[in-house]
């Protein structure tokens, strides 16, 4: 078998890779890295079962080698050219596609299809694939996206945002690899929309205060109104629609709170990483 990860220079399939590599179950499984830069992603070199080659979805005159004899796909969000890459995948005879989504994706496909960011890529799998068998890996918020305020603590020592009240489970990008390898090397995975987000809800307050924990000291979280936080926003180089999109997300946090899951720990054996333990792997970020 052998298993074309694309999206192998990001933060997800750049640690997809390592996971494969370390739960290959036997030499003839084959991963196959796609990054447009190898030498960016650090790849490891002269181990046997990797092959990587230079390449991006977005780039389609690429995808046709990197497709060559690939069983199974790895396919990284990327709107703009998901349906092409489906298409190309299924001519090459990809007999299954592995696909990165968001917990947003339902929301997203009662909307406009120019804004869809990741239910394009369902989308794509779903019409474009018939016939090809299907997961769907739906991640929720990244717990980098709560160390937003590393700088904010490292030089004021206090966290200033709106909506502190705001609550989602948020996944390590670790786990959410270590799920996608499950699923790409092993059966009985076909037709599932998995939701990987973590075991414990966490509001902007309880982030500030875990980080202090964590460091040793007290954080205050000073609460801002949404017109204060957007201002802030916006001079930090924001675009108007992304400034209201972020304090749209975070007002529904308040009024909907995400629940924890167990899916990444059902799947792969082992809890999911609690937010504690991924501050603490990652302090240096405030020092």
């Amino acid at each position: 078998m052998r298993i074309l990860v694309t999206g192998a220079t990001g933060n997800v399939g750049r640690l997809v890779v390592d996971e494969l590599l370390a739960r290959r179950p036997d030499p003839s499984v084959v991963v196959r890295a796609l990054t447009t830069n190898p030498a960016k992603a650090a790849l490891p070199e002269n181990v046997e079962g990797l092959e990587v080659v230079t390449g991006f979805i977005g780039k389609l005159s690429t995808m046709p080698a990197a497709l060559e004899g690939v069983d199974t796909l790895y396919l990284a969000p990327h709107q703009a050219t998901a349906k092409e890459v489906v298409q190309l995948a299924k001519q090459a005879g990809v007999q299954r596609i592995v696909a990165l989504s968001s917990t947003n994706a339902d929301e997203e496909a009662k909307g406009d299809p120019s804004e869809w960011t990741y239910y394009a890529t369902e989308h794509a799998v779903l019409t474009e694939g018939e016939g090809l068998r299907w997961t769907f890996l739906r991640a929720g918020q990244f717990m980098w996206n709560l160390l937003d305020n590393a700088e904010q603590i490292k030089t004021t020592g206090e966290v200033r945002a709106a909506y502190g009240k705001a609550a989602f489970a948020p996944v390590d990008i670790a786990d959410i690899a270590a799920v996608a390898a499950k699923v790409l090397l092993t059966d009985g995975h076909d037709g599932e929309k998995y939701p990987l987000i973590g075991s414990e809800t966490v509001s902007k307050i309880d982030a500030t205060r875990v980080i202090g924990e964590v460091l040793g000291r007290e954080i205050p979280f000073i609460e801002l109104s949404r017109e204060e936080a957007r201002q802030t926003y916006l001079a930090a180089g924001l675009d108007e629609y992304v400034a209201d999109w972020l304090l749209d997300n975070d007002a529904m946090g308040v009024d909907y709170p995400q629940p924890p899951d167990f899916t990444i720990e059902r799947l792969t054996g082992r809890p999911a990483k609690t937010f504690k333990q991924f501050v603490s792997e990652n302090r240096a970020v405030f020092e």
